[in-house]
């Protein structure tokens, strides 16, 4: 399966945008910033506690 192209890309974000509105994206894009952070400090906190 090959990774999407720029066409492919640019229609995902369309109806991206459609569905949830120009307010709730960069909510949406906060939130998720906010889980990945906080998985990789748990990944890096349990790497410290076994050595």
């Amino acid at each position: 399966m090959n990774m999407p192209g720029p066409l492919e890309i640019l229609v995902i974000l369309i109806v991206v945008l459609l569905l949830f509105g120009a307010k709730r994206l960069p909510e949406i894009g906060r939130a998720l910033g906010e889980g990945i952070r906080e998985f990789k400090k748990s990944i890096k906190g349990s790497d410290d506690e076994k050595k």
